[in-house]
């Protein structure tokens, strides 16, 4: 999705140099602990079984192959130390605006507050939503987030919206 004259992105943090980057299927264990080592994300299931490995892999697999997707991660000395999605979303609203949307923004807890997730964010409102022509950068945030929601504020994106979510249920075929 995005042009290979924006990634690799290097950048500098207060942990060092690190370079943002497109997923691999490499990457997918290193992508499957950034989940599990949240919290919020553990609590609806991301725990890092072995059993769910499947499921992550067809799920990375999906999302490398739709080119309105991209899987980012951050390496830091040959270690990922964060992830988000980024989708290209056409639209009518706003005169046909198209929006940005990030997704399931990580940074590996050790390492949070180290510049990171600030560098990734301004990367992607600076360099990223221009490229893609994005009018819009939107996400959605768990409630109970609260320090990332300050994080987000900080960065200069406003809580806009009330989201809702509908779980469907899962039946086995």
């Amino acid at each position: 999705m995005l042009d290979a004259l924006l990634l690799p992105h290097p950048f500098d943090s207060r942990v060092g140099s690190a370079v943002l980057r497109r997923a691999t299927r490499d990457d997918a264990d290193a992508l499957i602990a950034l989940l599990a080592d949240d919290p919020i994300s553990a609590a609806r299931g991301d725990v890092a079984s072995d059993d769910d490995r499947d499921a992550y892999a067809r799920g990375l697999d999906d999302i490398l192959a739709d080119s309105s997707n991209d899987l980012l991660v951050v390496d830091l000395d040959g270690d990922v130390v964060g992830t988000l999605q980024l989708t290209s979303i056409p639209g009518m609203a706003r005169r046909g605006a198209r929006r940005l949307l990030v997704e399931a923004v990580r940074v590996r807890s050790d390492l949070r507050s180290s510049g990171i997730g600030s560098a990734v964010m301004r990367w992607v409102s600076d360099a990223a939503a221009p490229a893609l022509g994005a009018a819009l950068v939107q996400l959605t945030s768990d409630a109970a987030r609260t320090e990332a929601h300050r994080f987000y504020q900080r960065l200069g994106y406003v809580d806009s919206h009330v989201g809702f979510k509908y779980n469907v249920p899962l039946t086995s075929a």
